[in-house]
């Protein structure tokens, strides 16, 4: 157990006026315990108690943590195991929870113990993991720099008669080289008309002179995501590309330029998003600004116009305004950016100047 985070759980805990909480999302328990469990369907819970020791609820075809802080309790398949778990819980009080359990777990409980209060904890959790400590600022920008490399290999493979598939058949295998275990979301690589699509699935479009070339990528580097996108074009650059290049740069940097403690998510999106309306591409930008990312490529919190909390140091998001002029050309520029004391810090290098390939 990471006792110094367990602590500031308890102390969150105590603060909500609440004395036991299930943990379920993986990626909170692994925050927790250093421990990954990929367990399925089959149930997966870490029980805090303010005054017990923490249980981890663990099917026994999964490997037990050896650790003194923390009680294991196991059940095989033919178990049922929030039986089990209703045992352990203190009757007649709130039960936290955080946002991933099952509905199939969550309603069995109720009906085991019904005078028990259910509270959406999510919050609690997320909040926790929004401000990075060192040792996971450490690991993200080693994911960055290793996502940059990635990046410039991918756009040194660019040519004629190649395919998007092709490019992103060549990134698994580089990032692996380079010390990642997987990638943190699957990889985006958008020819032309494809990259008006913001999420387009890569396929076997070929490459053509003037088309716009949208990398989306990230990878995991000891369990921490990456995640960054460049644009670059081939052979020349449209007219209308360039105008849309030019403002999507413009609002990717006065959005970074507000970031610093004290300023909140809106305002940031409100930065991009102001600069890209005032150009006439309004209707243009599809999404939120950003994104916060840490054992996650989606952790809690985004840059959009809905999110009015104050940025904090530690936290991590991506800033990645775009354009997207559908059956013409997409356009997306993105870095992650980390909130410092005194301001900010990109945790990418690769240039955001326009670039055309020959």
């Amino acid at each position: 157990m990471n006792q110094e985070r367990l602590q500031k759980v308890y102390t969150m805990m105590q603060e909500d006026n609440l004395s036991q909480l299930l943990v379920t999302s993986p990626a909170t328990i692994f925050y927790l315990t250093g421990r990954w469990y990929a367990c399925g369907e089959r149930m997966l819970v870490l029980y805090l108690h303010l005054e017990q020791k923490p249980r981890l609820f663990l099917n026994e075809l999964f490997t037990a943590p050896l650790d003194d802080a923390l009680e294991v309790v196991t059940f095989k398949d033919t178990d049922q195991p929030v039986d089990i778990l209703s045992r352990y819980l203190e009757p007649k009080q709130a039960v936290g929870i955080d946002k991933t359990w099952p509905s199939g777990f969550l309603l069995a409980l109720q009906g085991l113990l019904p005078g028990n209060r259910y509270l959406n904890c999510s919050g609690l959790l997320d909040h926790l993991r929004m401000c990075k400590d060192a040792q996971e600022i450490a690991l993200m920008q080693k994911a960055s720099q290793i996502n940059d490399q990635a990046v410039t290999k991918l756009i040194g493979l660019v040519g004629e008669g190649c395919t998007e598939i092709q490019l992103v058949k060549a990134l698994l295998p580089f990032y692996e080289k380079m010390g990642a275990s997987d990638y943190s979301f699957p990889p985006i690589v958008s020819f032309g008309a494809n990259g008006a699509d913001p999420h387009h699935q890569p396929d076997g479009t070929v490459l053509k002179a003037g088309d716009s070339i949208v990398i989306d990528i990230g990878c995991r580097y000891r369990s921490y995501c990456s995640d960054m996108t460049r644009t670059v074009f081939y052979k020349h650059v449209p007219a209308e590309a360039q105008k849309i290049y030019s403002t999507v740069l413009a609002a990717h940097d006065k959005a970074i330029a507000m970031v610093k403690p004290g300023a909140r998510f809106c305002e940031v999106d409100r930065a991009a998003r102001g600069l890209i309306e005032a150009a006439g591409y309004g209707p243009y930008f599809t999404h939120r600004t950003g994104h916060s990312i840490g054992l996650e490529t989606h952790d809690y919190g985004d840059v959009s116009s809905a999110n009015t909390e104050e940025l904090k140091p530690g936290m991590i998001f991506s800033v990645e305004p775009g354009i997207y002029l559908p059956g013409q050309c997409g356009v997306r520029i993105e870095d992650l950016v980390l909130v410092t004391p005194e301001g900010h810090q990109v945790l990418n290098a690769v240039s955001r100047s326009l670039q055309v390939l020959d």
